[in-house]
């Protein structure tokens, strides 16, 4: 299991690459798919970049030409209660922002438990538009800073507050055995799926 967490964190990492001004406080979105919706309540009282970030996203409809992509879980999972979904323009040049400045959990004190979105990356402050939701308490991927190299984790900024029934369907859903590159090899999803996004 130690192994498979520091293979997820790396290729969250590789996925990764919007300021914008002020903090918006308790805000909900909808990810609104044909497997069915996601309820997001983002906490920019916590995380006020990455938050406006992403309604940046939202209200100007970009995150409308975004999908999930790929899905993460452990090696021969039934279940599919534990693992990440990744979505996002994954670098689409049309619709991308610049990126937005990387809030750490370890200041924002938001953790990957349970129903957590999060910022993919590569380096910190290099995250645009590609997010993951972890299903289960992930807690590998907050900011750890008595850890050696980059130990400052992903930006967490909300959590799910309704359909994690669809997280789990999205995590069910068929992928490529040779799509992706690197950890992120055979990840893929094979339809990636499209979303559609409006604040609630």
């Amino acid at each position: 299991m130690i192994r498979r967490r520091q293979v997820l964190a790396a290729a969250l990492l590789a996925a990764g690459p919007a300021l914008a001004a002020g903090s918006p406080g308790l805000v909900r979105v909808r990810l609104s798919t044909k497997l069915g919706d996601i309820l997001l309540e983002l906490r920019g009282d916590k995380a006020p970049a990455t938050t406006a970030n992403f309604l940046r996203y939202v209200v100007e409809r970009r995150m409308d030409h975004g999908t999930f992509y790929r899905r993460s879980v452990p090696p021969g999972s039934k279940t599919f209660d534990y693992g990440v979904i990744q979505g996002g323009l994954q670098n689409d040049p049309a619709w991308i922002l610049p990126p937005v400045r990387h809030e750490s959990t370890a200041r924002t004190g938001l953790k990957h438990t349970n129903g957590a979105i999060s910022m993919g990356r590569r380096a910190p402050g290099t995250a645009t538009s590609d997010f993951f939701i972890c299903a289960g308490d992930q807690s590998y991927l907050d900011a750890d800073p008595s850890g050696p190299g980059d130990n400052l984790g992903f930006a967490c900024f909300g959590y799910v507050v309704e359909g994690m029934e669809t997280v789990e369907k999205i995590m069910a859903l068929p992928v490529s055995p040779t799509a992706g590159v690197g950890t992120m090899k055979g990840e893929m999803l094979r339809n990636p799926l499209p979303i559609t996004a409006r604040r609630v």
